[in-house]
């Protein structure tokens, strides 16, 4: 090859090659104003000299003038001074309302009567407004929903120790029984007296069977299917079902019960066919609209906590939609396999991961298919 002469070598520009930025990660979590990325790094910006929390919400600043601090200490070594904005030298305002909410929860469970809505904001030092969407935000449901929660909770503890169920209801906070009463089929999911004596009459019907998936149990009440659960061990599934109600009337199933489990079956080995069965739900108010929200995602595709909580109209909720998950007892008719991580990852299930990935696994081969 001939040489390059020494006037195309002057004028030739020599092109570093890109290198891609180590921060990238703060960068974006900057961008994104990512709070869980708060006290794990700050940054700062020379234009202003301030430095902040990455969920700061002050103007996104451009990427050549931002630095990032393993510390607030290691800023302010480094010439700067706090925002005035995100102040991260102090606790952040999420921390600082998740302690007035967490009071908030205290206040309502130390009292014989619900605090009113008014008396707790004044508590927290916010409007009553502001508190009550302060409350819904960090505890994912609303301040009435908390109390009335609690109340419930009360009563089942309660009618197992008190002398009657009235006094069990009274005891509880509720001013009348008939308040209690009007729902207690779906707080308890039979009548209190029933629920009193370990549901001594409550007729529970259930089989045993085995799937793809490993053993199997569904249990169903008059109302309805009121748990899928899976295993390792046949027995084991059994004991959870006596522990769940010690004094109800199991009943093994029958010719016609065997026809409800052929569909659960059915349900869990092509889960986008859908059951027909009726569902026997108990849970808190909150845990019905995120299951609502599971039963909505389309079989062969699965959806985000964060996007389960924006869906229910509570995006900041990510961990309690979590925890109503992790709650559900139907397997797959409330289909919680479907929920994964932001990244797309599977995170825990509560019949296993390996049970977690089968099935989505399947879901999205027959939809290929279809």
């Amino acid at each position: 090859m001939p040489p390059v002469p020494e006037k195309i070598k002057a004028k030739t520009k020599v092109v570093p090659t890109p290198t891609a930025d180590p921060q990238a990660a703060s960068w974006d979590a900057v961008r994104a104003r990512d709070r869980s990325y708060d006290g794990k790094f700050y940054y700062s910006v020379a234009t202003t000299g301030v430095y902040c929390r990455p969920s700061c919400p002050a103007r996104l600043a451009r990427r050549e003038n931002v630095a990032f601090h393993a510390s607030c200490a290691d800023a302010e070594r480094s010439g700067y001074r706090p925002c005035k904005r995100c102040k991260p030298n102090e606790p952040s305002l999420h921390f600082r309302y998740a302690a007035k909410v967490a009071e908030a929860c205290r206040l309502i469970e130390d009292a014989e009567e619900p605090p009113k809505l008014d008396v707790l904001a004044r508590a927290a030092g916010l409007s009553t407004y502001h508190f009550h969407r302060v409350f819904k935000a960090i505890a994912g449901v609303t301040p009435k929903a908390y109390a009335d929660a609690h109340r419930q909770k009360r009563v089942r503890d309660n009618l197992k120790r008190s002398r009657s169920v009235t006094e069990a209801i009274h005891d509880a906070g509720f001013n009348s029984s008939g308040r209690f009463y009007a729902n207690s089929d779906e707080v308890l999911g039979m009548s209190p007296s029933d629920f009193r004596s370990g549901g001594t009459n409550a007729d529970m019907r259930f089989a045993v069977g085995e799937c793809s998936l490993g053993s199997i149990l569904v249990a169903a009440s008059d109302k309805g299917i009121a748990a899928i659960l899976f295993g390792e061990n046949p027995e084991a599934l059994v004991r959870d079902l006596e522990d769940r109600f010690p004094n109800a009337n199991l009943i093994g199933g029958d010719r016609a019960f065997e026809d409800v489990m052929a569909k659960v079956v059915g349900l869990v080995e092509a889960p986008a066919i859908g059951i027909d069965l009726p569902l026997d739900l108990r849970g808190t108010a909150f845990q019905h609209r995120v299951w609502q929200a599971l039963r909505e995602i389309p079989a062969g595709t699965t959806a985000t906590y964060s996007e389960i909580a924006s869906r229910i109209g509570m995006p900041r909720a990510v961990r309690a939609v979590a925890a109503a998950c992790a709650a559900n007892k139907i397997a797959v008719a409330i289909p919680c396999h479907r929920v994964v991580r932001n990244d797309g990852s599977l995170s825990g299930y509560r019949w296993g991961v390996e049970r977690k990935r089968k099935l989505i696994d399947r879901e999205a081969t027959a939809k290929v298919k279809s």
